[in-house]
């Protein structure tokens, strides 16, 4: 029970919370058609009242006349939002705000993660857990959709009662595991950021540091996809040029989005919000997609290919001068992935070449770009196991040999000594370790120590950092 509510006279109903009623007995009030028009403010109040009272839904054999009863009290209060004609006033909006908290703002029930074997939770296989009380929730928040979209509703007024303490309360709502709740929550959140355009600066820092704490501390909340979403038509309304605040919340909250092992979860609508970023302000593609090889999977092969397609839109509404910045990463990292074993992470980066925008960056840039993929290029000719991998590798190859003939040549004779030094420098690295172990054999008879050249050991200690060099270069 509320606090508020703590020492009143309880009804004979049995609920968790509610002022008292009139006689003590949970019964319908007369329908609006029953009275005057004069009339209806008053039934109005004295209805919303009624549904303060909130029922016990896990016996769901209890009290089943006044759940009813309360049922058919918040269907007409929704048709009433709908179809009134005349401004709420302060003490509607007193007792609207009072019953929407008294059935809403609740403690989520604790997950079924929430235990000693939270390490292995798996949000994406977990079954979640469905909102008991629904069959009332649904309407309350039809109602506050109906009076939040209402032309009735006053914005000015009613900020007084929607305020930052309300609007968190609804944002700590977005972690329940029920899907409808987040679906109605979402779709309640965008129209009081659309209406109360003094809360929308709060709204975006409150979303912010809900971001900050799921990254960087808890890895669980059920309602990322949910913001996102609402994030994603929100940053499509921004004004240009962007300001430096907006800029921030893509580098500090969006960008390290990307970290949770749950990223897939949510990835669809990040992406959005990552690709309107970029096509308002096309200087940001440098920054978002260093931002993504900082992020980039190492060892999540379906995580990968979901970062390859975002980096494909990404790349769709990059500009020369900032592909230019960050091509030599990039296409570091693009080559690491033709080379992948697992065939859809090969197949999804050679995808990138049919984009047509994507190709002509490729082209335009192809001195500098082939000579760090090229090697990528040939293994995969030479010795994918995937012989789709190995069709698609030709057809990009096919690309860069009729771009430039010259440059793809000198691409392979390079290849071809780099591969005769690696394997004059393998065979002397093997030499090396025979001569050592052969020392290392003959001393062992007499039980003598075995002392290392100082000519033996420096070139054993050279071959073996040497390819290193190389791989770094």
């Amino acid at each position: 029970m509320n606090k508020s509510n703590q020492g009143k006279k309880s009804t004979p109903v049995e609920a968790q919370v509610g002022p008292v009623l009139a006689l003590g007995v949970y019964e319908a009030l007369p329908s609006f058609r029953d009275v005057s028009g004069s009339e209806k403010q008053s039934l109005f109040i004295r209805k919303l009242n009624m549904c303060c009272v909130v029922f016990d839904f896990i016996d769901v054999a209890k009290n089943l006349k006044e759940k009813d009863v309360k049922r058919q009290t918040l269907l007409e209060l929704v048709d009433y939002v709908t179809s009134v004609t005349s401004k709420f006033n302060e003490v509607a909006m007193q007792a609207i705000t009072k019953m929407v908290t008294a059935n809403l703002f609740r403690t989520l029930p604790s997950p079924n993660h929430d235990n000693k074997a939270s390490e292995m939770y798996d949000a994406e296989e977990e079954e979640p857990t469905m909102e008991p009380a629904w069959p009332h929730l649904q309407i309350v928040y039809e109602f506050l959709l109906r009076f939040v979209a209402s032309p009735e509703t006053d914005a000015k007024l009613a900020k007084r009662y929607i305020d930052h303490s309300f609007v968190l309360r609804l944002l700590e709502l977005f972690d329940s595991e029920d899907q409808r709740e987040r679906d109605y929550l979402k779709t309640i959140l965008h129209r009081i950021y659309g209406k109360f355009m003094v809360h929308r600066p709060f709204i975006r820092k409150a979303i912010n540091y809900i971001f900050y704490r799921f990254i960087f501390e808890t890895e669980k909340h059920n309602g990322i996809a949910e913001f996102l979403e609402i994030l994603g038509t929100i940053i499509n309304g921004f004004a240009l040029p962007l300001k430096d605040e907006h800029k921030l919340f893509l580098v500090r909250a969006l960008i390290p989005l990307h970290k949770p092992k749950c990223v897939s979860m949510y990835h669809q609508q990040l992406s959005y919000c990552i690709t309107q970023f970029v096509e308002k302000d096309a200087k940001l593609a440098d920054t978002v997609i260093r931002g993504l090889l900082k992020y980039w999977p190492i060892t999540n092969s379906s995580k990968e290919v979901m970062f390859l397609g975002e980096l494909e839109e990404v790349l769709e509404a990059t500009q020369g001068p900032e592909f230019q910045r960050c091509m030599v990463p990039l296409f570091r990292q693009i080559g690491r992935c033709l080379n992948s074993s697992h065939f859809q992470v090969a197949e999804r980066a050679l995808f990138l070449w049919n984009n047509d925008h994507i190709r002509n960056l490729i082209t335009q840039n192809r001195n500098v770009i082939l000579p760090i993929i090229y090697p990528a290029l040939e293994r995969n000719t030479r010795g994918h196991w995937n012989q789709a991998v190995q069709s698609l590798t030709l057809n990009v190859s096919k690309i860069f040999s009729d771009a430039d003939p010259t440059l793809f040549n000198e691409c392979s004779v390079k290849y071809e000594e780099d591969e005769v030094k690696e394997r004059e420098t393998q065979e002397k690295r093997e030499s090396n370790w025979k001569r050592l172990e052969d020392v290392a054999a003959s001393k062992a008879v007499s039980n003598e120590a075995v002392l290392v050249s100082r000519f033996v050991s420096s070139i054993a200690i050279a071959t073996a950092t040497k390819p290193r060099a190389t791989a770094a270069n």
